[in-house]
């Protein structure tokens, strides 16, 4: 008889449980939260150590004194952009200026977002130039050296963003990694330089950048099978049109045909057309600007970077941000200087080294 009783209660246990186990009276999971994803507010600010040295003073908004770097914190700028050059004819831009510069930023908060030139000095559409070291190696050396060096950022810099090659319409590392007639040895050499990145981390991201809109979406097919992260353009409205609705579409129509993030790596304008040094400036006329719309005033500027922060965060679903070249390009020689800034009347501070009003822009919701 016990046994029986026994029997019997676990037969009304099973049938409770199963009871209270139907699916109809379970709770209903809750929807999943959308992910939120973070702005990238960056600036390039890769010659500020050289213009440091000439000891300049830069005030905020209300003419308070403050170092620059606290003045772009304190206003939402949370990445640095630096370029980095294999052996440049100075320290300025070289391994040991940019890990040390990296390691302050690093100090500060910032974020750090290398630009990998691959080159002893600029590299972009219109050069690709192979270091001196590298000049007269075998391609299956190039090939080791590409690994060798990027593995040597990612160990002593540890970037959180990392382009492979910068503004690389033709490719990079000519001849050998040109991408109209070495297509095969282009991709093996950008293949050597993100697997290195990724032998080394599992969080930094890795960014191919081409410069400006027209051909984006073939450049891009050619990539395509290549294991990166993140889309970069530049966009400047001298050399990639007047249009921010073709600018809008091609950053949503890339993003989406590739299913990658997408970021402006590089942009900027002017808030004069003025200038402060003897240093030809690269944009100086109306026919340059975006007109009516953005003129080159103060607030032209501030509200040309408002629309390209809407554009690239805001509107274009897989849009991170932003990235303003440039900024720190104040005419730091002085008003004599022949060969210092290009760039003065396209900083983010003005004349007298005072905080421009597009520098809220960085920060706002």
């Amino acid at each position: 008889m016990k046994q029986i009783i026994l029997s019997y209660l676990l037969l009304l246990a099973l049938f409770i449980f199963a009871a209270c186990s139907d699916d109809s009276n379970d709770p209903v999971d809750p929807t999943p939260e959308p992910e939120t994803k973070e702005l990238i507010a960056a600036m390039d600010l890769s010659q500020l150590p050289e213009i440091e040295l000439a000891n300049p003073t830069f005030y905020d908004f209300n003419g308070n004194e403050k170092d620059f770097l606290s003045i772009v914190k304190e206003n939402g700028v949370n990445t640095v952009r630096l370029r980095l050059w294999v052996d440049p004819e100075n320290e300025h831009s070289g391994f040991n200026e940019v890990k040390t510069f990296s390691d302050e930023l690093k100090s500060k908060g910032f974020d750090i977002w290398l630009t990998v030139h691959y080159s002893d000095s600029w590299a972009d559409p219109g050069q690709q130039n192979k270091p001196a070291r590298w000049s007269d190696i075998s391609y299956s050396a190039l090939k080791d050296s590409v690994y060798a060096y990027t593995d040597k950022i990612m160990m002593e810099i540890s970037p959180d963003y990392i382009q492979i090659g910068n503004e690389i319409n033709p490719g990079f590392l000519l001849p050998e990694g040109n991408i109209q007639n070495q297509i095969f040895q282009f991709l093996e050499l950008m293949e050597q330089g993100i697997q290195a990145v990724r032998d080394n981390s599992s969080t930094t991201k890795i960014m191919i950048h081409y410069a400006g809109l027209d051909n984006a979406n073939w450049f891009f097919n050619v990539v395509r099978n290549l294991d990166y992260d993140i889309i970069g353009l530049s966009y400047y409205p001298i050399w990639h049109g007047k249009s921010l609705t073709s600018l809008k579409t091609t950053m949503t129509n890339l993003s989406e045909t590739f299913n990658k993030e997408i970021v402006l790596a590089e942009t900027a304008y002017p808030f004069t057309l003025d200038w402060n040094d003897w240093t030809n400036n690269i944009v100086g006329q109306n026919d340059q600007l975006i007109l009516p719309d953005y003129p080159a005033t103060k607030t032209g500027q501030q509200q040309f970077i408002e629309r390209i922060k809407q554009i690239s965060f805001n509107e274009v679903e897989k849009g991170r941000g932003f990235c303003y070249w440039g900024a720190e390009l104040i005419a730091w020689k002085g008003p004599e200087a022949t060969d210092a800034s290009p760039w003065e009347n396209q900083a983010v501070f003005d004349f007298d080294n005072k905080a421009l009003p597009v520098v809220s822009v960085f920060g706002e919701e």
